[in-house]
């Protein structure tokens, strides 16, 4: 199982968004291609996907932060790797890939938040070396019109 990482590209969005889809993430295909485009030319964000056997079995997405009270880092943003694929690897050299990323821009911490009901994925990240810091609740307000 020869497993290629590279950096994605705007043909991977649809692949992109059916392994969203699997963890019941919003997978509308458009969305997906619109921000998709915006990362790819971020310079403070990665989005990479692992090809197998020509296809996208996997992909992650990277954010370089940088808060008033806490040294800069890289937090991942999201990690989805195909239900038929897990458990291989894919998710670890995704993780990898993204931690060289961090270091080329002086990070000495990644940090990746999980939904409290995911276990499986605490799992993931303690059998890779993360360490569980805290836990907390997040807020969000909506923003019906954004444009006013």
């Amino acid at each position: 199982m020869a497993i290629m990482i590279r950096t994605a590209i705007m043909a991977d969005a649809a692949a992109i968004a059916e392994l969203s889809g699997q963890l019941g993430y919003a997978a509308n295909r458009d969305a997906i291609k619109e921000r998709l485009t915006a990362l790819i030319h971020h310079d403070e964000h990665c989005v990479y996907v692992a090809v197998l056997d020509d296809m996208v079995a996997g992909w992650i997405h990277g954010c370089y932060l940088l808060r008033v009270e806490t040294d800069r880092f890289v937090e991942i943003g999201g990690l989805v790797v195909h239900e038929a694929y897990r458990n291989r690897g894919i998710g670890k050299e995704l993780v990898e890939t993204v931690i060289r990323w961090a270091e080329t821009r002086q990070c000495r911490r990644i940090r990746v938040r999980c939904n409290v009901i995911r276990r499986e994925s605490h799992r993931f990240y303690e059998r890779i070396g993360f360490i569980e810091n805290k836990q907390q609740k997040i807020f969000d307000k909506l923003l019906i019109d954004v444009t006013r």
